[in-house]
């Protein structure tokens, strides 16, 4: 057997131990598929009249989405660090199996809860009036680099979990950037409205990339009274946002499995 059939085949199994796991508390998942509802809400009916009413909602859905699986990153950094306090980590390392499944398999089982909080973000935003206007595949090219994303961002979660000495300390890192990241973006806002350096890094920022690229596939107007996006992030926002995504994954991937196996040496 070769070395990727192995390590797919001991994440697979880890990732099914992850899911029953779920299935046996689903208190957190359930919080996980509340919170897309809440924002749609607050952000949609509470603000949306005074901002432009159904063309506004319609723009917000791509931000909804993007902070959907921006959030969601905090399942993985909590549910691995959950592993490394409880010594789960310990029995699986004790066993003849690849550190990276163990990994892959945490990144891998989240990313059912993040296609789940993408699809009540998605039905939230259809009841908002959100509607795509480009057709069944650029549609699904939209929702395709959502998920790509999505998966590049986990690591990023799996990075903090592995270097948080427990969880409190993981749940406190896994929010800390999650706001800033979200909220310094396009996602709510025209980039260009934001006060000094905040609009520079706004635009060039990989949340913006990717709500950018998502209102592109959809086919999503600005609102008359936002200022019309331009530069080279919004031009070119779908291999920007493939960049963000290969850089995501080959810096996390890397920095997260050489924490796990120094984590591994000091026990």
């Amino acid at each position: 057997m070769t070395a990727v059939l192995r390590v797919a085949r001991e994440s697979s199994q880890l990732a099914r131990r992850n899911l029953l796991r779920l299935v046996r508390t689903p208190t957190s998942l359930v919080s996980s598929l509340l919170e897309p509802v809440m924002f749609a809400l607050l952000i949609g009916f509470v603000f949306g009249n005074s901002l432009g009413g159904g063309i506004y909602r319609e723009y917000i859905v791509a931000g909804l989405l993007a902070q959907t699986v921006v959030f969601t990153t905090s399942f993985t950094t909590i549910g691995l660090s959950r592993d490394l306090e409880e010594g789960a980590v310990d029995r699986f390392r004790a066993l003849p199996i690849s550190r990276v499944s163990i990994l892959l398999a945490r990144t891998c089982s989240d990313m059912i809860v993040c296609v789940a909080s993408v699809c009540v973000t998605t039905l939230s935003g259809l009841a908002l009036g959100w509607r795509a206007h480009t057709g069944v595949l650029h549609t699904a090219a939209g929702f395709l680099l959502l998920l790509l994303f999505a998966f590049a961002m986990s690591w990023v979660g799996a990075f903090i979990g592995v270097i948080a000495p427990n969880v409190q300390v993981a749940l406190s890192l896994g929010f800390i950037w999650m706001f800033p990241a979200a909220y310094i973006s396009s996602g709510y806002v025209a980039a260009r409205s934001l006060p000094g350096p905040l609009a520079h890094i706004a635009e060039w920022s990989p949340i913006t990339a990717l709500v950018n690229a998502l209102r592109q596939q959809f086919g999503n107007p600005v609102p008359r009274q936002f200022p019309v996006p331009r530069g080279w992030p919004v031009e070119h926002a779908v291999p920007y946002l493939l960049l963000w995504s290969a850089v995501l994954l080959t810096v996390f991937v890397s920095w997260a499995t050489y924490a796990y196996r120094n984590k591994s040496k000091s026990r």
